[in-house]
């Protein structure tokens, strides 16, 4: 469930005369996604998505997520758009909470993402690259491999007791990775979190949603992501034809250099890795009752053990 802040229908209504929308005519939470409080807003003017910021997320990072979309959205990415007020910020206070207004993006998220998806997926990836390349803010990610090591040794004291082994496994995989990871690859903003869940499809079209760990890092580590993320099956077995759908997308709009494809195995067992350790630091330290909701950590720690013999990017789909 994401919503963490109630809010009443008076507070809702003056709040939204700071913007020319229109006058409020019903709203619901959003039970969908982890981290803020969402609402869905009809008024006379249209449809709406209300999110509060909840304590996860930093404050003084919604201007770059916000510019983010506003900066895509005016480049052809279907994305979001955040509403400004009639004077003053793009993030208001409701609640008690950081809030912000954005247009309505119609479509469905697949639950089981075909290789058409995956294709089109990986093209506007490459497309929300290319648009973002201009974009003059920057945000380091906060979830880099320079952080890996400290999440990992809160997690490491209760590792075996989610899976016997664990410890000794992730000791190995870490520092193969910390090894190998690539220093000079193109650098741009990134999504970081593009599950099938924050891509809406309406007919064919993806539109991409929840900027909210977008950063600027290696363009190939978001292609990395996508991998995990849209080309395993739900039995943990990766989907070659989904991994050359995806790729071949990606690369008819954005080629990768050949830098890029070399680490591509690098970088893939590296989100695995990192998703892995976020989900079982959240596993082992989350109290019962907490607003984060936990996710198996184990459906990572498979895919750590694919990528873990991958030799070269041709075995995800990418042509010699």
């Amino acid at each position: 469930m994401a919503v963490y802040t109630d809010i009443n229908e008076i507070e809702l209504a003056d709040f939204l005369t700071a913007y020319d929308i229109g006058t409020l005519t019903s709203y619901k939470g959003i039970a969908e996604g982890v981290e803020n409080t969402n609402y869905l807003l009809h008024t006379t003017a249209g449809v709406y998505f209300l999110t509060l910021y909840e304590k996860r997320v930093n404050r003084d990072d919604l201007p770059f997520f916000l510019g983010l979309k506003q900066h895509l959205a005016a480049r052809g990415v279907r994305c979001p758009v955040p509403i400004a007020p009639k004077a003053g910020p793009l993030i208001g206070e409701l609640a008690g909470r950081p809030a912000a207004i954005v247009s309505f993006l119609e479509g469905m998220w697949p639950r089981r993402p075909s290789a058409e998806q995956c294709r089109a997926v990986g093209e506007a990836l490459a497309r929300m690259h290319l648009a973002g390349a201009d974009f003059t803010m920057t945000r380091p990610n906060a979830l880099s491999i320079e952080g890996w090591r400290a999440i990992w040794d809160k997690a490491h004291p209760s590792a075996d007791e989610v899976e016997p082994g664990l410890a000794a496994e992730t000791d190995a995989d870490l520092a193969r990775v910390e090894a190998d990871w690539p220093r000079d690859l193109p650098v741009g903003t990134i999504h970081a979190d593009l599950f099938p869940d924050n891509v809406l499809f309406l007919g064919a079209e993806p539109g991409l949603i929840d900027f909210y760990f977008a950063c600027t890092d290696f363009l190939a580590y978001d292609v990395a992501i996508c991998l995990n993320a849209w080309c395993f099956e739900r039995d943990h077995a990766f989907n070659l034809t989904k991994g050359a759908a995806l790729l071949k997308g990606y690369t008819s709009v954005r080629p990768l250099s050949e830098a890029e494809a070399a680490a591509l195995p690098t970088l893939a067992h590296g989100a695995a890795l990192r998703f892995m350790l976020t989900r079982l630091y959240d596993w082992v330290n989350t109290p019962a009752g907490s607003l984060v909701v936990k996710k198996d950590p184990l459906e990572y720690l498979r895919k750590m053990r694919f990528h873990r013999q991958v030799a070269s990017a041709a075995e995800y789909g990418l042509p010699r």
